[in-house]
């Protein structure tokens, strides 16, 4: 187990994780009672969780800067730190999309990857709780399998997703909007996987 002046920076992870299951969590929330009028609210209150996970980070850049000694790699800790933050903050682009580009009616197959979204934070989330142990724990490689047969499914999702859009629609304006869309929901699947990509590097260095 880490040692107890190491778990600062494990617990920092951990949080920051939190923020981004809040973040998933919210979005689907959203999405799932569709109000363009509540879209106004519902961006603050993603802004705010988007804010606490980049103050979360800073406090463990300034922490890091003070350190003489670190539980893994400097260079590992920044890198996850930064991907666990852009997994919030691509959450957050995803609703801002939605309101500038004036969605008025919603796509069903949203849901499905908001859905998809909230078990890729909850894994990641999972995957952080048990990387303290990273040298012993053998249930975080299982984790790590599961967060890219996610990403795969997102990336399935999002292929068949454009697909239906081009073929179905012949609005151009409304085929950019939902493109943009689509892809900033892609790149929340490819953060949660970018981290445990780090985290399962940081095994393989140090066991």
């Amino acid at each position: 187990m880490a040692k107890k002046n190491e778990r600062y920076y494990f617990d920092n992870f951990i949080a920051c994780a939190d923020c981004a299951r809040r973040a998933a969590a919210l979005l689907d929330e959203t999405l799932g009672s569709f109000d363009v009028k509540a879209l106004p609210g519902k961006i603050d209150q993603m802004h705010e969780i988007e804010h606490e996970g980049d103050s979360l980070k800073h406090e463990m850049m300034a922490e890091l800067m003070r350190a003489f000694i670190t539980p893994i790699e400097r260079e590992d800790i920044i890198l996850l730190s930064q991907n666990i933050d852009e997994v919030t903050d691509c959450i957050e682009d995803v609703l801002l999309r939605v309101y500038v580009n004036n969605v008025s009616l919603l796509n069903p197959v949203m849901s499905r990857f908001s859905q998809l979204l909230i078990r890729c934070c909850d894994a990641m989330h999972a995957l952080l709780q048990k990387f303290p142990d990273f040298k012993r724990d053998r249930g975080l490689h299982d984790l790590i399998v599961e967060m890219n047969a996610l990403e795969e499914e997102g990336d399935r999702l999002f292929i068949s997703s454009m697909k239906k859009l081009h073929t179905d629609s012949s609005d151009p304006i409304e085929i950019i909007a939902w493109r943009e869309i689509y892809i900033y929901m892609e790149k929340c699947m490819d953060a949660c996987e970018h981290v445990a990509d780090v985290v399962e590097s940081v095994i393989m260095k140090n066991t």
